[in-house]
């Protein structure tokens, strides 16, 4: 009978023992592994320094840790910044120093997720890498120049991970496929489908792969076709989180898109958003931000439409509300463009921000009260719907002693063409009122 406390060692997953252990094995990264590239050289120096490798998952982060502790013959120590504290860094640095006295082995202290360490566990490690008891290497899928504390910056090389490619992709597969699927036959379409499922993260094509083992196996099937893995996997969200690099990416990108009225490239970055988990409803806001922003005045009708688009969206929700914010997105980058009100807005707060305060000229205050009235408030306004082309011509309307200002210049573009027209015939009628006076 089977003793229920046994214990049983949990098989290592397919990503784990399929790990390289040589750097020739490494898969993409040769902007960074090629010969006479960064990583490589820090490889053939012969001398060990702190590093941070950022990057998506499933790029071979740790792999190159690992990596990096047997070419030097270095203790390895690995923390999890999800899991570990203060408490465990300090055993770590105390285990460095013990492996340092009895063998003289240096240490490399390898930390995962290290943004997720506040700024206190981040300033744990600076005494001890800076006393060389401990070469740090810190891995991460954020922006270090955001996450990770300066002065633990300053004192590490920061190395940049890309996404592997689908040939890359292509041949972690074939290994994948000799080592432990032996058996199982995939047809091109299938291969090209579990690589776009991938989405350049290596490890969650060898997790993908041994579902699709253990499924196979289960129904005794030996011919793997797209059919087949549309219907025993779910291939999740693509690479999104919302606090961030690709979200703020893939945000800058839609914008840019919509900005240089490229339909097809706007609609892309949208979908992909969705497709990764982004909320609508942010999307919508960005919409409407594009619409004040970078079309303003040349298309009035592109802020309603955006604001239409969201209020549809809160009414129908997902997925059918989606198709009015694509048709915003569409609206948007065939409209013309014009960040003129964008730019006077900006000039003049810059302007008021460097001005003092001046008084509001008589004439344009208010006067509600016979007080004010008797104090000439509002006396000599010019009402002007009173005069000619609803104008009053030669008046003005900025302080006294105060020179008029010029924020906004219209475009040449969209409606803002006859505004820039209507502006120069009414700039005309205030000469003419001065040579009048």
């Amino acid at each position: 009978m089977t003793d229920l406390f046994e214990k049983y060692e949990p098989s290592a997953p397919l990503a784990e023992r399929l790990r390289p252990h040589e750097l020739k094995d490494v898969v993409g990264q040769s902007h960074l592994l090629g010969s006479g590239r960064p990583l490589r050289l820090a490889f053939e120096s012969g001398k060990p320094h702190s590093m941070i490798l950022w990057g998506p998952p499933g790029t071979g982060k740790t792999t190159l840790a690992r990596l990096m502790a047997l070419a030097f013959d270095a203790e390895f120590i690995a923390l999890s910044a999800v899991l570990s504290g203060v408490k465990d860094i300090r055993d770590a640095v105390e285990r460095a120093r013990t492996v340092l006295q009895q063998s003289g082995r240096h240490t490399i202290l390898f930390v995962d997720e290290v943004h997720r360490f506040n700024k206190s566990q981040q300033d744990a490690f600076l005494p001890y890498v800076e006393q060389g008891l401990v070469t740090f290497i810190g891995a991460t899928t954020q922006n270090p120049s955001f996450e990770v504390n300066s002065a633990l910056l300053s004192r590490a090389q920061v190395y940049v991970l890309t996404a592997l490619s689908g040939d890359e992709l292509l041949i972690v597969f074939e290994r994948a496929r000799h080592f432990a699927l032996r058996g199982l036959g995939f047809s091109d379409d299938a291969k090209q489908l579990l690589i776009g499922y991938a989405d350049g993260d290596a490890r969650r094509l060898l997790n993908l792969l041994e579902q699709i083992k253990t499924s196979a196996a289960t129904e005794g099937i030996t011919e793997i076709g797209v059919d087949y893995i549309r219907s025993s996997l779910s291939p999740g969200l693509r690479r999104f989180d919302k606090s961030g690099d690709e979200f703020y990416d893939q945000i800058s990108a839609l914008h840019k898109s919509l900005r240089g009225s490229n339909p097809d490239a706007a609609l892309y970055w949208m979908c992909r958003m969705m497709d990764g988990g982004a909320d609508p409803r942010y999307v919508a806001r960005r919409l409407i931000r594009v619409a004040v922003e970078d079309i303003g005045l040349a298309d009035p009708r592109a802020l309603r439409i955006t604001l239409d688009a969201s209020e549809t969206y809160e009414r129908l929700g997902s997925p059918e509300g989606e198709l009015a914010l694509a048709q915003a997105v569409l609206y948007l980058a065939c409209a013309p463009k014009s960040n003129a009100a964008y730019l006077a807005y900006n000039k003049a707060r810059a302007y008021i921000a460097g001005d003092k305060s001046h008084r509001v000229p008589e004439h344009l205050r208010n006067a509600p009260t016979k007080l004010m009235k008797e104090l000439g408030f509002g006396r000599e306004y010019r009402y002007a719907h009173d005069d000619p082309e609803a104008y009053a011509a030669g008046e003005n309307y900025f302080p006294e002693n105060m020179p008029a200002v010029k924020f906004y210049e219209p475009t040449a573009r969209g409606l803002e063409v006859k505004i820039s027209e209507r502006l120069g015939h009414l700039r005309e009628l205030d000469k003419q009122a001065k040579k009048k006076a």
